[in-house]
């Protein structure tokens, strides 16, 4: 598909709407309110991304290198098709052909900065007169692939800091385990491929454990991330285990754990008939082996209320109320935990658990704080984190729209800004060109500032006139979101 229709409808006629004397126009993007309670940052991700692989590879690939006459018949057959134009408007199409390369400027804060809440993290202007409407005519694609990694970051940045305050808490100072405590889950349930990708990526900025394989390979080619960025265990899923049937179930978990992974971890799905079951009478019986293996034997259970799961069910009898952690333990022991000079609480002997249904923020919370309760290390405890956390987000999540609040008219710069009287606030714009000071997560906006003062401030100038500018290192960008935990 070529990229002069990722769009909507509207912004086809948008450049007869301006008013006469318009040469210039400045959008940005911004997160401008938050529905996560006491979030008021959010991270800036997944720019480079879409400059190089659309602003870059899409637009030479399908556009600038196709026959003028080809994009030109095809423009008018759908615009005719869709909109009922009898004749198309297509000289806008055609000169921007004929230029060869997109005349835009694009200004951005460093990829995996955090911008408080109504800091514009992106600014972009068109850098020829002609071109007044392309800026705005690009919302509705820059949205489309900015607003899911860049909340899939912050959402990785959050539980990455909830799982290092509570490693800290219960005495760790080695924080290597949090690398793979986050285990990203999702792919399956999220809306597409590409969806997946970009939440995945965002979900690597703070997590090396994923099973979204195409996120890895997309942060490697986007951010030359290395294909160790990301990484996984040898792991189980429902129709391994019940293809041995319910009778052969322990010779499953024995096969599993002698026989075709006798080292290194191995997670094993163990709710398929009796989770009970598995843990007071199949551990018990493989726990010499597991106990003499080079590798942890990780129990998943993947059904059930999470907390009541691992941390036990009070109200329940039998290994139940004890749940998952504390069985494990008892069985196969524990060990002191003081890496690197930390007070840790024990590790599980060779063993550990996984959940990765339906697990939440909140949900994290509370099953670090039930584990560290019965006195063991919350590294214990790897959390799956699937598409009930990275999908049940939207663009509203933390506001982000792209207005434009600048032109230049006859030559002057001219504030323009939106400001409905039926609104209380979140859906007010910027007015003018705005300039963003100071570091990050603490960033300050001026707004009607000068067009010089974009590049004396703290944006960069990361794209131009078809040309990226700054091409960021995913190393980098992890540190950088990671430095505001």
């Amino acid at each position: 598909m070529q990229p002069i229709y990722l769009i909507d409808f509207y912004k086809v006629g948008h450049i007869d709407q301006y008013p006469a004397g318009i040469t210039q126009i400045w959008s940005n993007w911004t997160p401008r309110t938050s529905r996560i309670k006491e979030q008021h940052t959010v991270v800036h991700f997944g720019l480079q991304y879409f400059i190089k692989k659309i602003l870059i590879e899409a637009f030479e690939n399908e556009f600038f290198k196709l026959n003028v006459d080809e994009v030109i018949n095809h423009y008018s057959a759908v615009m005719q098709a869709t909109l009922g134009l009898r004749k198309p408007r297509t000289d806008h199409i055609a000169d921007l052909h004929q230029l060869g390369h997109l005349p835009l400027d694009i200004y951005s804060i460093p990829e995996g900065n955090s911008t408080p809440l109504n800091c514009p993290s992106v600014v972009l202007t068109n850098t020829h007169p002609d071109f007044f409407w392309l800026p705005n005519y690009f919302e509705t694609m820059l949205s489309a692939y900015l607003w899911k990694p860049s909340t899939s970051a912050t959402t990785a940045q959050r539980f990455r800091a909830l799982f290092e305050k509570h490693a800290r808490e219960s005495g760790e100072k080695d924080f290597s385990f949090i690398e793979w405590q986050g285990h990203d889950f999702s792919m399956r349930g999220m809306s597409g491929i590409e969806d997946a990708i970009l939440s995945g990526m965002g979900h690597l900025t703070c997590f090396s454990g994923t099973d979204s394989l195409p996120a890895i390979l997309a942060a490697n080619q986007y951010y030359s991330a290395g294909l160790s960025c990301g990484g996984s265990v040898p792991a189980t899923e429902h129709s391994v285990m019940c293809a041995g049937g319910k009778d052969g179930e322990f010779e499953t978990f024995r096969r599993l754990i002698e026989d075709i992974y006798p080292t290194g971890i191995v997670s094993i799905v163990s709710d398929t008939w009796d989770l009970w079951q598995v843990l007071t009478d199949f551990i018990p019986r493989l726990k010499t082996t597991i106990l003499a293996r080079d590798g942890k034997v990780v129990i998943r259970p993947d059904s059930g209320v999470p907390d009541l799961i691992i941390c036990g069910n009070e109200t329940a009898e039998g290994p139940a109320k004890k749940g998952v952690i504390e069985l494990l333990a008892e069985v196969l022991g524990t060990k002191s935990n003081t890496a690197n000079g930390g007070t840790g609480l024990p590790l599980i002997n060779n063993g550990g658990a996984i959940y990765g249904d339906a697990i939440s923020y909140e949900r994290a919370e509370k099953i670090l704080k039930g584990i560290i309760a019965k006195g063991l290390s919350p590294y214990n405890m790897v959390f799956g984190i699937g598409s009930y956390t990275y999908e049940y987000v939207t663009r509203d999540t933390y506001g982000f729209a792209m207005k434009a609040t600048a032109t230049r008219q006859h030559g002057q710069v001219i504030p323009i800004f939106k400001k409905p009287v039926t609104d209380t606030g979140g859906k007010f714009s910027h007015k003018g060109i705005p300039v963003v000071q100071g570091e990050s997560g603490k960033y300050v906006v001026s707004e009607q500032s000068l067009p010089e003062d974009l590049d004396h401030c703290a944006f960069e100038k990361v794209f131009s006139n078809g040309k990226l500018l700054v091409d960021n290192s995913f190393s980098t960008i992890r540190s950088r979101v990671r430095a505001n935990l």
